[in-house]
């Protein structure tokens, strides 16, 4: 037996382990053929979906897709899928659908519950018991109560499939799964009909289903030509909507969370389609993450080796479990389930990307045999989408069966997560997490706040101080010889007090859902030594740093006895002081919602300070705004939605400023991808800051690009070399077109295009060049940053080459270098960063400049006379001692002689010299959250660099600074950008005592 007796629970008597079918229902024959029809191998199938259960009253999925599920050529709409969900409904007691949420288009998302007649007009009181469960707080964490409420309750299995927009099978699949579980008799199917509730969102990402509907329908039209590839799936990003999951900003994520938790299900069984023919991924491989609990793990490993064992002894080939898919990261939508004491659960099956039957080659790592897959797949095998369906219920049947019989142990485990999720703060701790009261930022604290309420996080207020003991870390000292050898003694961690004001904001560990708290709040360190070598995703996240937001981690208990109630909402208006104000000024503490409120007050009259001031007894940072010609009433509008609190005054304060407008933006993209600069589309709209979304198409055509912008952001492309951004997608073949036809109504509604294939082109560099040269700015980031480089968009600035540095998904420390810089405006501490791969810049007093690393330790001397110390010396002749070489910084650039500066005309003016704004941290202090290897090598690099082009400049960050909704401490860096878009120059900036205001 492949799954050990430590993981597998026996079935009971019950079970039918030959899922038998019921002898007396009767068969769909015309149905039962087709599926026979379409499936390519008869061992690509199964006694459990090799027929359909007849019905004079409920009807097939036939009856609105035409065919059966998984018939060649049909891809449904999300809405034909729903269609046939409500004719379900309306045939099946045994059936409910329930509308839970929009995506940003607007589309339904639905979820689908199963289950017989008698569980499913008593839901409500079940959902009664196991809400019990899922807060043991209720029931006074008493086993006893617990155990009674298990008893008399039955799980919830929540499967959603079809995220992944171009993995089309799963919505046939689970359309065909339900009528199984609604009609047929078989002894298995009762039980798990008597014994659970099958939750079902059939379309997860609801707004690119129907884009890959309309490219399949298009394809189908246009038979053996190229067809566009599916460049948007949701409204902002595409395969990373399966990131999302802890900052939650997708509508789709929060829509899934609500109904896993409002239904408090047991399981979030997510369906994807991208390995052949079934990977039962979640069991996957080490690290796990280390803030679940040890139960969870366990189930993981009971549910999987289950899977493949039955699947395997139906005879059905290349069904595994294990892999190489590391755990780690708690950003997947399975993961929802884990981080709030459920099961996370994912199947890969193999999906063709639309409904065509076709033959497939897999590589050598895909069918070769290893010691979790025995049975592999084989190396060439014609495949169908009714193949895929096969699995995928085949799956889930035994899945469910399995979770049915062993239901009373899965909802006991699911109880004791709760249980031992509240009791942390007395075993493996921490107690709380505190986010003061006098946080510099609440903007960005409000923000960080919002995701955790997301998360069903309870968060409480203090209403008294609060005094506790802080862990002090270990200062790194010298030590002499005796003392490295000596065996070190075992010490108490040494602590300090530490008070935090009445108002502050504690995240308890005593309650439910404190495994996702601890885990977005904490730190995580990956070993560059472990095991795992390529790592799934990113390594760190931890938001505080990432918000740049203050969250103390708190061990001692005796925290939570401080007085505090419990806050439902974050906000509270804190009013704009100096009622009938000519003047209002806003502190800049590098808040993301200021650019907000340049916009909303577009008719005032805006400066921005150039140094810090004081007035009216507060202290203001410079980037401060100085707002004038609006109305008491229009500011605290514009400013009511936010913690941000205008102070009005009778005059303007005395400091150098400038006047800024509402500066006009367009974001580029490409048309080879939309992934990662969806994030920044996403970020711009949720802060309400206008933007037109252009195309490189577009600029390679217009070329008066400044009459219409002042800033172009043109965002990561997530990959694309400089030469794919110019020529776009080799134009032989046939067109490529993305736009809204009667054939395909559901493209064109972001971005539209005649035909994808074109690039940026040559043109498009110098329609570019012109607009950086003629005032505009240019912001970039990573292989756009390397884009403006490699095209001489960004004169003395070059991508550093960094060998053995190993980087994946990392937080890094920063380090401010020119904090007169309009773009470090409001940033008082160091700021961590995200940086994906370890990406940095080299500046250079010339034109091209170097890729090398460079190291403050200097040069090495070359061999000759004497020691490393000493010069060499050559005979025969008086000794001259060659002037002292420069040792520039790694982040400075290296001083030029006479001798290099004579008649070059690579040097670059003073003024069009590139500014370095912030560099990494030190060797010793870089490494803030997740892997980093060999960091020497990135230590001290330019992170953020300025470069000039005639009036204009050029932006270029090494790191991405905003992503996945979760860099918001780094947002202010691209909009104190944007609104200062014309003071970035070496000599821009107001003159001293200048008043822009007046």
């Amino acid at each position: 037996m492949l799954c050990a007796a430590v993981f597998c629970l026996p079935a009971t008597a019950q079970m039918d382990q030959t899922y038998a079918r019921d002898a007396k229902q009767a068969i769909d024959q015309d149905y039962t053929q087709r599926i026979a029809k379409y499936t390519t191998l008869p061992e690509l199938n199964s006694p459990l979906t090799d027929y359909l259960p007849a019905s004079s009253t409920v009807p097939t999925p036939e009856k609105v897709l035409g065919d059966v599920s998984g018939a060649p050529d049909i891809l449904p709409y999300a809405e034909d899928v729903y269609r046939y969900f409500r004719l379900l409904e309306s045939a099946s007691p045994r059936v409910k659908v329930v509308t839970i949420g929009r995506s940003e288009e607007g589309r339904e998302m639905i979820a689908v519950a199963v289950a017989d007649e008698s569980l499913m007009r008593n839901y409500k009181e079940n959902d009664a018991r196991l809400a019990k469960l899922a807060d043991p707080r209720t029931i006074n964490l008493n086993d006893a109560t617990a155990a009674d409420l298990v008893k008399q309750s039955v799980p919830v299995y929540y499967i959603t499939g079809t995220i992944h927009s171009p993995e089309t099978g799963a919505p046939t699949a689970l359309m065909e799964l339900a009528y199984r579980l609604a009609v047929d008799d078989a002894p298995y199917i009762k039980y798990i009909r008597s014994h659970m509730i099958t939750l079902i969102t059939p379309v997860v990402e609801v707004d690119g289903r129907d884009r890959m509907v309309d490219i399949y329908k298009w394809h189908k039209a246009h038979p053996n030509e190229n067809y566009p590839r599916l460049v948007y799936w949701g409204h902002y990003v595409a395969h990373d909507n399966n990131r999302d999951a802890m900052a939650l900003t997708l509508n789709l994520s929060r829509n899934v969370l609500d109904t896993y938790i409002g239904w408090h299900a047991q399981v979030l069984h997510d369906l994807h389609e991208s390995v052949p023919f079934l990977y039962d991924n979640t069991v996957g491989d080490e690290p796990y993450n280390a803030w679940l609990d040890p139960i969870l793990t366990n189930e993981w490993q009971m549910i999987g080796w289950n899977n493949v064992q039955e699947m395997t002894k139906f005879g059905m080939p290349g069904v595994f479990t294990h892999g190489d898919f590391d755990t780690w990261s708690p950003g997947y939508l399975m993961f929802l389930a884990a981080m709030h004491n459920g099961i996370s659960r994912l199947y890969e099956t193999f999906g063709n990307g639309g409904a065509d039957t076709v033959e497939r080659i897999l590589t050598p790592d895909e069918y070769s045999r290893t010691w979790y897959r025995q049975n592999p797949p084989y190396p060439k095998v014609k495949w169908s989408q009714r193949d895929n369906n096969n699995y995928e219920q085949t799956a889930l049947l035994v899945s469910l069966s399995y979770f049915a019989q062993n239901g009373q142990t899965f909802l006991n485990n699911f109880y004791l997560k709760s249980k031992r999720s509240i009791l942390k703060p007395n075993d493996s701790g921490p107690a709380a997490y505190v986010l003061p009261a006098n946080e510099e930022s609440p903007d960005r604290q409000r923000m960080l706040l919002d995701i955790l309420r997301a998360q069903h996080v309870e968060i409480s207020r203090t209403t008294e101080a609060a005094t506790v003991s802080i862990p002090v870390k270990a200062k790194q000292g010298n030590k002499d010889e005796a003392d490295k050898e000596a065996t070190p003694k075992p010490e108490q961690p040494k602590t300090e007090p530490r008070t935090f004001p009445a108002g502050s904001y504690v995240i308890r560990m005593d309650q439910p859902y404190s495994r996702i708290a601890d885990a977005l709040l904490d730190r995580q360190y990956w070993a560059p030594n472990d095991p795992q070598k390529t790592p799934y995703d990113d390594t760190g996240w931890s938001l505080p740093t990432l918000f740049s937001v203050e969250a103390v981690r708190v061990t001692e208990p005796a925290v939570l006895k401080t007085k505090m109630e419990v806050v439902p909402d974050a906000r509270s208006y804190a009013g704009a002081g100096g009622n009938g104000s000519e003047y209002y000024l806003v502190p800049n503490h590098a808040d993301p919602s200021l650019i907000t409120y340049r916009y909303l007050l577009k008719n005032a009259t805006v400066s921005v300070a150039d140094a810090p001031f004081t007035a009216n007894s507060r202290q203001f940072p410079a980037g401060s705004l100085i707002i004038t010609g609006a109305s008491e009433k229009e500011v605290r509008t514009a400013f009511g939605t936010t913690l941000l609190a205008p102070v009005g005054v009778s005059a303007p304060p005395s400091v150098p400023m400038h006047q800024i407008t509402a500066p006009r933006i367009a974001m580029m993209h490409t048309w080879l991808g939309t992934q990662t600069e969806g994030w920044w589309r996403q970020a711009l709209d949720k802060l309400g800051v206008p933007y037109d979304y252009i195309s490189t198409q577009t600029v390679g055509s217009e070329d008066d690009l400044r009459s219409k912008y002042d800033v172009i952001l043109f965002a990561p492309t997530g990959g694309a070399r400089t030469a794919q951004i110019i020529q776009g997608l080799p134009m032989w073949g046939n067109p490529l077109p993305w736009k809204k036809t009667d054939l395909t109504p559901n493209l064109g509604r972001i971005d539209s295009t005649d035909d994808m294939r074109p690039g940026l082109g040559y043109s498009g560099i110098d329609h570019l060049r012109q607009f950086v040269e003629q005032g505009g700015l240019l912001i970039t980031s990573q292989d756009t940053a390397q884009f403006a480089i490699d095209t001489g968009l960004a004169p003395g600035v070059s991508v550093v080459t960094h060998g053995d540095l190993k980087v994946v998904g990392t937080l890094l420390g920063t380090v401010a270098v020119d904090l007169k810089s309009p773009v470090l405006y409001g940033y008082s501490k160091p700021l961590t960063v995200y940086s994906e791969d370890g990406f940095s810049l080299n500046v250079s007093n010339t034109v091209g400049g170097t890729r090398a690393p460079r190291f403050s330790s200097g040069e090495e001397r070359p061999t000759g006379r004497g020691g490393p110390d000493d010069p060499d010396i050559p005979q025969g002749r008086p000794y001259m001692a060659a002037e002292p070489r420069p040792k520039p910084k790694p982040w400075e650039p290296m001083p030029l002689n006479e001798e290099q500066t004579r008649n070059n005309p690579n040097v670059i003016p003073a003024e069009l010299l590139p500014q370095v704004l912030l560099r990494y941290a030190d060797k010793d202090s870089l490494l803030v959250s997740g892997l980093l290897d060999h960091g020497d090598l990135l230590a001290q690099h330019a992170a953020v660099v300025t470069a000039h082009l005639g009036k204009g400049s050029v932006l270029l960050f090494a790191n991405n600074p905003l992503y996945r909704g979760e860099t918001i401490g780094s947002y202010p860096l691209v909009f104190n950008a944007i609104l200062n878009f014309d003071h970035l120059g070496r000599n821009s900036g107001a003159a001293p005592g200048v008043n822009a205001a007046q």
